[in-house]
């Protein structure tokens, strides 16, 4: 990890672009951890008529390769330009820094075979650090220790959840799990994208998975580390169906947001509420995606994942239009509920997923029908309701052992997917970061860096299909653009770069007194809707982005946004090292 440094030095602003002091390293925007030896290597300085630039040794400040800067690209959001800078020739590893003529340094950063192996474990990390139930202790969290949060053991049947064996008032036991994000709840459809993809990642790279030692309670019992947390969340998701009928609750949740406190301090009620189509199907999915993954590491376990996924899978056939709509409830059911809704209009993608999940586990042709009948012409990025790309995945990996009647299907889906990313990668020396992240104003949306991340996901899995160099080197681009080379330039990874963001919207690192941020946490990014009417400095779309704890809608954090992350690093880790 670097040390924040440099943070607020003064500088100066060439002439043209007026007399405001300026960082010159808040200029020089590259990765600010680390760049692998073998792989390309690019930063971009913000400006138009920089002409010459040197790598520097950090301690000796000797000069070790000179280079020519680019000419300027333009932004298509704002009057910025930007000039890329391209050292991916040099491959010696040490520490640098890039020196731009008449404007100054950069910030540090490594060149090293495991480049980005302190981003994959904190990454992965920063899923204990949210964990629910259980105190994290100073060996295990350092000085992000805290005391446990709610135990969950006398969760309430919300008036809207009732079911014959279950009353309202009805108290069951539900513990473990993450909170979602900055707040102090429980939802299961975006536990569902977090899980396919984590699991997914100790899938595609077990070797890498196994090198990662994370010092959790469970390092060192003979399960990766990756998978100890995995099963954090997943033996919580077990606990929110059913067991009468299948169905499984949207979320567990205070009636209301919490304070600004530590989740010891947050005593509200909790409430499960709503069995619902869209949970019971994500549910569905993810424990057959769980079932064939964890069979090597716990039989058992696997076996109910998979009775578990098909119990949920009858409930959302028999009950296929039951759609949780949180203002509804609200006029029928007290008390009235305001945390995240995690609404969706659009059950498409979620009969999709746990069809091709179900079917690539059990192979049951009733689970084929609903991917034969359904068109995979476009997909769009992943998220947490738009999730048709899972299970596109998942039957791209499959495919090998399939029967051969899904022959044709699973081409036209390998067609789409290896088209879609031909044409995300086309004219990646336009955008103004030279990066697919930012191609388009519409790339800066509420969770921006997850975007990012799920972009480069999207790629790997192309890559995966036909390793075509441009496909791993830009998912690399976008990892660069989370670690600094983006409109804003900070390394949207807290803890992680010389600038990041201290001040997210995430309860336990504004009420713990510490003056870092819980660690390992990647920030929502730039915003230009700014939904939490926050100050900000721009509202240029890759440049709407404020440092504060008050921005919810670009500064708060989310398992949802940390786990493509995970799967980007674990992959890049895998490939370049």
């Amino acid at each position: 990890m670097n040390q924040v440094s440099f943070r607020y030095l003064a500088g100066f602003l060439l002439a043209g672009f007026g007399l405001l002091a300026q960082n010159p390293a808040d200029q020089i925007r590259l990765n600010q951890v680390g760049f692998y030896p073998n792989a390309p290597k690019q930063a971009l300085v913000v400006g138009k008529n920089y002409e010459n630039f040197t790598l520097i040794e950090k301690e000796s400040h000797k000069v070790v390769y000179k280079g020519r800067i680019k000419a300027a690209v333009k932004s298509p959001f704002s009057e910025k330009y930007t000039q890329e800078i391209d050292f991916s020739n040099f491959k010696k590893n040490g520490n640098y820094i890039l020196s731009v003529e008449k404007l100054g340094e950069s910030y540090p950063f490594e060149i090293r075979n495991n480049a980005l192996s302190g981003v994959a474990k904190a990454s992965i990390k920063g899923f204990y650090y949210q964990r629910v139930s259980e105190e994290l202790p100073e060996k295990f969290a350092g000085k992000w220790a805290r005391k446990a949060g709610h135990a969950d053991t006398a969760v309430l049947i919300h008036a809207n959840a009732v079911s014959t064996n279950r009353p309202e008032g009805t108290r069951i036991n539900s513990p473990r799990g993450w909170y979602d994000a900055g707040d102090y709840n429980k939802y299961i459809v975006n536990s569902g994208i977090t899980m396919y993809t984590l699991l997914s990642a100790l899938e595609d790279f077990p070797k890498t998975a196994n090198d990662l030692e994370l010092n959790i309670p469970e390092s060192g019992n003979n399960l990766p580390d990756l998978l100890d947390e995995i099963l954090v969340n997943l033996e919580w998701m077990l606990t929110m169906q059913d067991p009468t009928d299948g169905g499984v609750y949207h979320k567990l949740t205070n009636a209301n947001f919490d304070g600004m406190v530590m989740p010891d301090k947050a005593i509200q009620p909790r409430y499960v509420v709503q069995k619902n189509t869209i949970a019971s199907l994500d549910f569905a999915a993810v424990m057959a995606q769980a079932s064939r993954i964890l069979k090597p590491y716990n039989h058992k376990l696997s076996s109910r994942c998979l009775t578990s996924a098909e119990s949920a899978w009858n409930w959302a056939k028999a009950n296929p239009k039951v759609f949780y709509r949180q203002n509804q409830n609200n006029e029928k059911f007290k008390p009235a509920i305001t945390t995240g809704g995690y609404e969706d209009n659009n059950d498409t993608d979620e009969w999709f997923w746990a069809s091709a999940e179900l079917f690539v586990t059990t192979q049951k042709s009733s689970y084929w029908e609903g991917i034969a009948s359904t068109d995979v012409y476009w997909l769009p990025i992943q998220s947490w309701n738009s999730v048709m790309p899972l299970g596109a995945f998942s039957l791209l990996k499959a495919q090998k052992v399939l029967p051969s009647f899904t022959a044709n299907k699973i081409a036209q889906i390998q067609n789409t997917v290896l088209q879609q990313a031909d044409e995300m990668v086309k004219d990646l020396d336009k955008p103004l970061f030279r990066t697919v992240m930012g191609k388009s104003a519409k790339d800066f949306m509420w969770g921006s860096s997850s975007h990012a991340a799920n972009q480069a996901m999207f790629l790997l899995q192309a890559f995966q299909l036909n390793p075509k160099k441009i496909y791993l080197e830009a998912a690399l681009g976008n990892m660069d653009y989370l670690l600094g080379r983006n409109g804003v330039g900070y390394s949207l990874l807290t803890g992680y770069g010389s600038k990041y963001p201290m001040h997210p919207h995430h309860r336990p690192s504004i009420a713990d007194g510490i003056d870092e941020p819980v660690p390992g946490l990647i920030s929502g990014g730039p915003n230009p809707g700014q939904q939490d009417q926050c100050k900000y400095d721009s509202k240029v779309p890759d440049e709407s982005f404020s440092d504060s704890d008050c921005s919810y809608a670009s500064n708060e954090i989310a398992i949802n946004w940390n786990a493509p992350l995970v799967y980007l690093a674990m992959a890049l880790e895998s490939y370049y090292h």
